[in-house]
């Protein structure tokens, strides 16, 4: 989590952002096009996520914004080899939870947790370039960045796929209601006061609806390359 990087260091990294709502594929694109890259990952979702299991934890329903922020700022939180730890217990895939998803939704709607994990997000940023997949990673935490894609899908095609992730992982789930729930979870993210999903002005839009994972990473990739050589090897 403890950036290596000094400010003027990461002023010249680059970053390429990849926004979109709930289960556009964001996260899976993110990965890929840094592991082609050899560049680093931000899973921004996943530290709200961590924050809205903190706030379960300590008993709150996301309604007390001091709270929320207080335990987001003191997120013990640990990023290794795919496992995800919250104070040294592997939460990887309890924050994965539909009801943690939810919730995250809402304390994300805080500006004061917003606020708490802004500099946690952006000490990401490490040589030799990051990838950032979130909601806000190209209107608000690196609004610098030279790359930024808007990663969008269908909400009924949405819904599909997180039924079949479930389903793939043993977990019983209704379609329709995991339709509803991304209906209201895109309400609230584009709707909230702070930070809302909404695609950066010099955002690339790529609709997901149909178009397979792979392709969607030899567009974002193409798309880098076409940027040049001058904010380094693709």
């Amino acid at each position: 989590m403890t950036s290596t990087s000094s400010g003027r260091d990461a002023c010249v990294v680059p970053v390429i952002t990849i926004d979109g709502p709930t289960a556009s594929g964001k996260g899976t694109i993110a990965q890929r096009v840094a592991d082609h890259l050899g560049w680093h990952a931000l899973d921004s979702g996943a530290l709200y996520r961590l924050t809205a299991l903190a706030v379960r934890q300590a008993g709150g329903d996301g309604g007390d914004e001091s709270q929320a922020a207080q335990l987001a700022r003191r997120l013990d939180a640990q990023f290794s080899a795919g496992v995800i730890r919250l104070d040294g217990r592997d939460v990887t895939q309890i924050i994965r939870q539909e009801a943690i998803g939810n919730l995250a939704s809402k304390v994300a709607a805080l500006p004061a947790v917003r606020a708490a994990l802004l500099a946690r997000q952006r000490d990401f940023r490490r040589a030799p370039g990051l990838v950032a997949d979130g909601r806000d990673m190209g209107t608000v935490i690196f609004p610098d960045a030279p790359l930024k894609i808007f990663l969008d899908a269908a909400v009924d095609v949405r819904a599909e796929r997180r039924h079949k992730q479930l389903r793939d992982k043993g977990i019983s789930a209704n379609l329709d209601d995991l339709l509803n729930d991304l209906r209201l979870r895109d309400a609230r993210d584009r709707d909230r006061a702070h930070a809302p999903l909404v695609a950066a002005a010099d955002a690339v839009t790529i609709d997901s609806s149909h178009v397979g994972v792979d392709q969607v990473v030899d567009q974002v990739l193409d798309l880098w390359r076409k940027l040049g050589s001058a904010h380094g090897p693709a």
